[in-house]
């Protein structure tokens, strides 16, 4: 953590030194005052320098970014995290040789991860984000696998004109084939179940 101790005419123009000594911006940082000066007389005259600490702080995102660093260094597997941010919406993309490691069966040490990675990105944050942790691509390929498995469990409620239970998965995964079935006239879908055994039937 860097910190810089900088003067001023005011509190503002010691703060404003600070930044451009750290090359950084307001929202990068918390300011301490030390001393808030005085004009003095015609504004010369037993004038003092406003003081202020400034210290660098790390933003919500590149904190959060380091702790799925430090986890996945725990679990043994190097990892290389790309982030990305759109509104309010984080991706962390992780890449590496023991990736599989990471993503588990069906993807359940990835939704582990991603469920850790949301609570520490909005722990005291001063904005509320979204997150995906992603693993070369894994989400997009589960996001197939289930749509198929939607128009494939569909066609076997029809056929057996009966209900059709899936395996538990997250809300999210959820969606994804409660949206792949909407509007398919021939089947409704709707989550039963209790977490984390919730799961969909599709039902004709």
């Amino acid at each position: 953590m860097r910190e810089i101790t900088a003067s001023g005419q005011t509190v503002e123009e010691a703060v404003q030194s600070a930044l451009e000594q750290l090359d950084t911006t307001r929202d990068h940082v918390e300011v301490e005052v030390i001393d808030e000066g005085k004009k003095g007389l015609l504004g010369v005259f037993g004038s003092k320098r406003a003081i202020v600490k400034v210290i660098m702080v790390k933003n919500q995102i590149e904190r959060t970014e380091t702790y799925l660093k430090e986890v996945t260094d725990k679990l043994n597997v190097e990892t290389i995290v790309t982030t990305a941010v759109e509104g309010n919406h984080v991706t962390f993309d992780l890449s590496g040789e023991k990736i599989a490691l990471l993503i588990g069966k069906r993807g359940q040490t990835l939704n582990a991860l991603q469920y850790l990675v949301h609570l520490v990105l909005n722990k005291d944050g001063k904005q509320y984000y979204t997150v995906t942790v992603d693993a070369e691509g894994y989400r997009q390929r589960r996001k197939d696998t289930l749509e198929s498995l939607a128009v494939k469990m569909s066609e076997k409620a029809v056929r057996l004109n009966k209900k059709v239970a899936l395996e538990p998965m997250p809300a999210f995964e959820r969606k994804i084939i409660h949206s792949a079935l909407q509007g398919k006239g021939k089947v409704s879908t709707y989550s039963d179940g209790v977490e984390p055994h919730r799961h969909i039937v599709i039902k004709p």
